[in-house]
């Protein structure tokens, strides 16, 4: 729940958020005045200063919260995108409950006073899972996707007569709070270049929406010219580092008159796994600001709150190499992954104020953290113990290995089993050819370890094994790739393993659902499967305990542990890579935890390792930049052109 001084502030600013919602709707408008420059909003002159938040990424307790403090930053508007896979999960199903609750989320902006600009894709990038599109959509492999293609724009079609009309309410001439909404997501870096389609969704907004709401692109610098569309108006996003008037002169090539926007004007930056932890100074931040501002711009900040991948909704780039986003989407933004304000967003406040008045009296103070621990975990049992429960359908049959998208299994973990048709004596290699593991593989013979093999590595394992010995990859998917190849980011064994000279045959494909296993069996006493002494591999392991305090956020830190998921009273929690950083710590929201001496449960599927002390502990500080990744390098990447840990990432694409 929001401490009770938010409570107060809300109640202040309550009667302010019913004029966004009053019945005179005849008389509320947003739009461009070409003659001078500017938005004109119910006729008056008008200037956005945004900031985004993705919903998605932030809990539906947390929800008001953040609004509020984005408000109190002097805010007038928030900029977020709509995840068409987080509410479609298969074609049909459409799910607008508990934290997909849209409407909900719409009037808690209008409770904190803030328009809507709004972007509903139907590609969002946001570093999420497949860029927001459904991985259902691969399930015909021939599809082009972002493309005139007939089956992408059907589903399309389909997808926004369910969206659109119910946002249709809450239009600012209608009187809700979206002022803008945005057609497609930097459609000029994808390299399709297919103005039938983007035409195409302009018509099918236009006739779901009307004439009168605001549409509008989103491209780099770069993307303009194949992002832009007659009839949209044209804006530009770019960093601090970026030059300013070079860009804005570029853009008036394409929206010759009009104000000038920067949609996405980046206050922080994306991790991925591996690379250090992205951070972009005050200083920077703050005088980019200003300096658009003076301009007359409007502006929004890309992220002011980042919040958190949670579960498997993390995206990937292709950038020399495959890039996994890390589970904390903190982003060095203003507002911390956990909620709590930073110099940053003082300083980005005090900017703000010299140009329009933003709210009186302090802002919220940071939430109460918890420390806790360290805990002792217990050994639950191997992955392979619970393959009933996990996959209670059975294995799918097959000679060669199918995909993920082939037996519809959308994230997380599958199974894949075959049987040595003859003894290997001698260690022989073992291997995926053509790059056709997608994205990580944990191998076992007869159950025991063997060891990974990763997506874009040339590594080979050696195995031995009696005739009839079972072979299991265990094969996770690190989210699919949001932003840049106009490739499908398909998963699984995607190529026949290889060992010694034979290819192997003959597969039992077993779809997992570790969510419900975990949240459902694990709470009773399941019989313990025998192990030996060390076990590794894939292996759960578990641990109860009460908080005989207060609950607070926290932070949880797995030291010495490799790489696997986090589960809290049955909540995933994300991804953690321990070994390969920068990310050490994992965001505990309070309200997953049970207070008064109630038992809480933390469960863990460690993938590889396991410490000698199986111990986690729950911190009241975030730790997501570890030592351990400023040297690292990626010496067997079989591209060329792979990026080693020191350089910087390109500053371009959500």
């Amino acid at each position: 729940m929001a401490p009770k001084k938010l409570s107060c502030l809300r109640s202040l600013l309550l009667p302010l958020s019913l004029t966004l919602l009053l019945p005179q709707a005849d008389t509320r408008s947003f739009v461009v005045d070409r003659d001078h420059d500017r938005f004109l909003l119910d006729g008056a002159p008008f200037r956005y200063v945004s900031g985004s938040l993705h919903y998605f990424r932030v809990p539906r307790v947390l929800w008001a919260d953040r609004l509020l403090k984005m408000r109190w930053s002097g805010l007038n508007a928030i900029q977020f995108y709509v995840p068409w896979n987080y509410h479609e999960p298969q074609p049909g199903v459409y799910n607008f409950n508990g934290s997909r609750d849209l409407i909900t989320f719409l009037n808690e902006a209008a409770l904190a006073n803030l328009l809507v600009i709004l972007r509903p894709g139907p590609y969002i990038c946001a570093e999420w899972e497949m860029g927001g599109l459904p991985s259902w959509l691969l399930r015909k492999p021939e599809i082009h996707l972002r493309t005139s293609d007939p089956d992408f724009l059907a589903a399309v079609d389909s997808w926004f007569k369910v969206l659109l009309p119910k946002i249709y309410p809450w239009l600012y001439h209608n009187g809700g709070n979206i002022i803008s909404i945005q057609v497609e997501n930097e459609y000029g870096s994808y390299g399709a270049c297919d103005f039938g389609y983007m035409r195409h969704l302009a018509g099918l907004f236009r006739a779901l929406l009307g004439e009168k709401i605001l549409l509008f692109t989103t491209d780099g610098p770069e993307g303009l010219k194949c992002g832009s569309l007659q009839g949209l108006y044209t804006t530009v996003d770019f960093g601090p580092a970026d030059n300013m008037t070079k860009i804005f002169t570029l853009l008036r090539k394409y929206e010759p008159h009009g104000p000038l926007v920067n949609s996405e004007y980046y206050t922080g930056w994306l991790d991925y796994w591996g690379q250090n932890h992205s951070t972009r100074s005050v200083s920077a931040v703050t005088k980019g600001l200003e300096n658009m501002l003076k301009l007359g711009a409007s502006v929004n900040m890309y992220m002011f709150h980042g919040g958190t991948n949670f579960g498997y909704w993390n995206g990937a780039d292709k950038k020399g190499r495959f890039l996994s986003i890390t589970t904390s989407y903190d982003y060095d933004a203003p507002i911390s992954e956990a909620g709590d304000p930073t110099p940053k967003l003082f300083a980005l406040r005090d900017v703000i104020s010299k140009f329009q008045e933003v709210p009186l009296g302090p802002l919220p103070p940071p939430s109460p953290k918890m420390m806790l621990g360290p805990l002792t975990l217990h050994l639950v049992g191997h992955l392979l113990a619970f393959l009933d429960l996990l996959c209670p359908g059975g294995p799918i049959h097959s000679i060669l290995p199918m995909t993920f998208e082939a037996v519809k299994q959308d994230r997380g973990f599958m199974l894949y089993r075959t049987y040595m048709t003859h003894t290997i004596f001698e260690p022989t290699p073992f291997w995926v050819p053509n790059n056709g593991v997608h994205d990580r593989a944990y191998v076992m013979v007869d159950g025991v370890f063997q060891g990974v093999l990763e997506r874009n590595m040339r590594d080979k394992l050696l195995l031995t094994g009696k005739v009839g010995s079972k072979l299991d990859i265990l094969v996770e998917n690190m989210g699919r790739l949001s932003f840049g190849s106009n490739s499908s980011d398909f998963k699984g064994l995607l190529e026949p393993p290889i060992l010694g000279q034979t290819i192997l045959t003959q597969w039992m494909m077993f779809p997992l659902k570790i969510d419900n296993l975990v949240k459902w069996w694990f709470p009773l006493q399941l019989p313990k499967w025998p192990y030996p002494q060390a076990p590794s591999g894939p292996t759960f392991y578990s641990k109860t305990f009460p908080i005989l305090g207060s609950v607070g956020d926290t932070f949880l830190h797995l030291p010495g542990w490799t790489k696997g998921q986090v589960w809290i009273n049955g909540f995933n929690l994300g991804r953690y890579w321990t070994k390969q950083g920068p990310q050490q710590t994992l965001y505990v929201p309070r309200f997953l935890l049970f207070p008064r001496g109630a038992l809480n449960k933390i469960t863990l599927l460690e993938l590889e390792n396991v410490p000698p002390q199986p111990q986690v502990q729950f911190l009241d500080k975030p730790i997501l930049n570890s030592t351990s990744t400023l040297h690292r390098t990626h010496t067997n990447s079989l591209s060329a052109d792979t990026l080693s840990a020191s350089e910087p990432m390109e500053l371009s694409g959500h």
